[in-house]
């Protein structure tokens, strides 16, 4: 049986019976699809996932790629050969692309549940095919020229990376020094070195795009210090015929290395050398030097999918321990644990019972977070088709952004090894069980795309303070706005209303520090702030997620009442059950997490180095 476990029943309920998705079906962008449609996409992607993909992802890590030092190529395993046609085959990528592209038409909110399924199966594999949708980034900043080459990118299935991090810069990207040089023929030539460049080389494609952060040189004007000076560069692994695509001559960028990884060892994560011999030859993307502004549009692009990854491992994680516990029989009941006790399975046990419940109310807060977020994608995606904006759902999305990447990565990463493996005692450290793959796989979602340090950074400084609080007021006014009519969930409402009341003082308390460095303030206090980042995304991840699951209770109520029974009546009583244990057990916390943050004093920074 494969590993993966998805939960289908679940997404349907988020983007129909929550979310409402589908009203944006069968109108507009989305008039080809209706819900019924729907559905079918999302029970062929379950079906594909389960039983075509998952079966290479273990395979790809006990037997993960091989790096051919004389050749600098990296050569993937059979069974990822097979899963990636399978998954080419069935063109389901197509969803993620414009018209324009030969894409269909989708909104967001639906690719994003299609994609929790793909990406939980095999990860790496999901990451392996984003080339053609790295073609949307050129199309849409790209020349004729670009525009030509975003269409090759999608005919001919080439792979794609994203290349910023380099050996010496980290996630200080506007340390960069990889530089380019123009050439009379309006070419640039790269010379460098990258690091940590996923699917950076590999065999399941004829060609590979690189998407490259570099630093022009002898161009007056474009070129200087920190990310302003960057610019993006397309970067093919062969040169080819710009009209029909037929490979040339091997290009000058090289993988001169493949990282030997704790986990998500089937996906290559390569050193990119270039200019090492022969030129690296690329385009500027858009004849424009406005690199990391476009490079951004991956980035966010990615950072959703980290987020949505964690959280379908988790998800798996969850299903298939509830499994095991449901067929393990160890030890009696406590209400009758005396040596002649029938033994019984282990969800009988309390503490059990205790993990579990945290396993589902965490899976299912998260997956509610992605779609919720999407939701505003959709907002975005009908404004622009519509040739409008819409700049609040697009301020809502990248508040949303680091929270559904940093927050969902580290609740996911812990519950996976405290909680999920742990249910399954001694066996869980067994290869036989894939949660001891999950946890050590699921470790880089937290690392990768911006640290969950950089995540919290991002959230304050870019996302609320640069905002004006705008996006964040407006969450908090929908939370406020659903708590003033909710009924019947009383107890639930008042520990989420005191929840939102605390992480309303936990930013008023660090605005007002930087208010203060801004009139004069001793400079060291923004130490405070920055000691406290990760703990504002945490608990706004917290809150968020108890009204999300609670606003899923409220339905699930008015479905038992409307006459649910059976197998649904059961779902929904998991559902208010979620929603009760999350509320109950994760929000009183929030004023713990207040309490410390009026606290933080400069102790941990005046401790000299040497003490630690």
């Amino acid at each position: 049986m494969t590993h993966y476990r998805s939960n289908l029943r679940d997404l349907q309920f988020n983007l129909f019976e929550v979310f409402g998705r589908d009203e944006l079906l069968g109108t507009g962008p989305a008039e080809d699809l209706d819900r019924e449609v729907v559905e079918a996409m999302l029970h062929e992607v379950d079906v594909l996932s389960r039983e075509r993909l998952a079966d290479a992802m273990v395979d790809g890590d006990r037997n993960p790629p091989v790096y051919d030092a004389k050749e600098r190529t990296v050569t993937l395993p059979a069974s990822y050969q097979k899963a990636f046609r399978e998954y080419m085959d069935a063109g389901w990528w197509r969803t993620e692309l414009p018209e324009e592209l030969g894409g269909q038409p989708t909104p967001p909110s639906v690719r994003w549940a299609l994609a929790e399924m793909l990406i939980g199966a095999n990860p790496p594999l999901f990451m392996y095919a984003s080339g053609p949708k790295f073609a949307h980034v050129a199309f849409k900043n790209g020349t004729e020229r670009d525009r030509r080459i975003a269409q090759l990118m999608v005919d001919r299935e080439w792979a794609s990376t994203m290349v910023l991090t380099e050996p010496d810069a980290g996630s200080d990207v506007g340390a960069g020094r990889t530089k380019a040089e123009l050439q009379d023929d309006g070419t640039w030539h790269l010379t460098g070195v990258k690091r940590f460049i996923t699917s950076g080389e590999h065999d399941l494609t004829e060609n590979i795009m690189h998407f490259v952060l570099a630093r022009p040189v002898g161009v007056e004007g474009v070129g200087g210090p920190g990310t302003k000076g960057l610019s993006l560069f397309l970067v093919p692994k062969f040169w080819f015929d710009p009209e029909t695509g037929e490979l040339g001559e091997r290009n000058g960028v090289y993988a001169t290395n493949l990282e030997h990884k704790m986990g998500l060892k089937a996906s290559s994560t390569c050193e990119l050398t270039f200019g090492d011999g022969a030129p690296a030859k690329g385009w500027l993307l858009g004849e424009v030097h406005d690199g990391i502004a476009q490079m951004f549009q991956v980035i966010e692009y990615a950072r959703m999918l980290v987020g949505t990854k964690a959280i379908a491992t988790l998800s798996t994680g969850y299903l298939n321990a509830l499994d095991y516990a449901k067929s393990r029989v160890q030890g009696a009941d406590m209400v009758d644990n005396s040596k002649t006790a029938p033994r019984v399975t282990i969800t009988h046990h309390p503490d059990v019972r205790r993990s579990l419940l945290t396993q589902k109310a965490y899976a299912e807060a998260l997956r509610s977070l992605v779609i919720y977020t999407a939701s505003m994608q959709d907002r975005v995606w009908l404004a622009e088709a519509e040739g409008k904006t819409d700049d609040l759902a697009e301020s809502i999305n990248d508040l949303l952004l680091p929270i559904v990447k940093g927050y969902g990565s580290e609740r996911s990463w812990v519950l996976l090894g405290t909680e999920c493996l742990q249910t399954y005692g001694g066996s869980g450290f067994l290869a036989e069980y894939p949660l001891e793959q999950y946890v050590r796989d699921a470790k880089i979602d937290t690392l990768y795309e911006g640290t969950t340090a950089i995540q919290g950074q991002d959230l304050l400084f870019r996302k609320i303070v640069r905002d004006g609080g705008r996006a964040l007021g407006a969450v908090s006014n929908e939370i406020t706005t659903f708590l003033a009519d909710v009924t019947g969930f009383e107890s639930e409402a008042a520990l989420l209303g005191t929840a939102l009341n605390e992480a309303g003082t936990m930013v008023a308390v660090l605005l007002s520090t930087l208010e203060g460095l801004a009139k004069g303030a001793d400079p060291r206090s923004i130490y405070t702030v920055g000691l406290n980042t990760t703990r504002l995304l945490m608990t706004l991840g917290d809150v968020l997620c108890a009204w999300l699951l609670l606003r899923g209770a409220v339905v699930a109520r008015d479905a038992l009442e409307a006459g649910a029974n059976g197998a649904e009546a059961d779902f929904y009583r998991g559902k208010i059950a979620s929603a009760s244990w999350f509320c109950s057990t994760v929000l009183p916390k929030v004023i713990a997490e207040r309490k410390i943050l009026q606290a933080t004093d400069l102790t941990a920074m005046d401790l000299p180095e040497e003490a630690f």
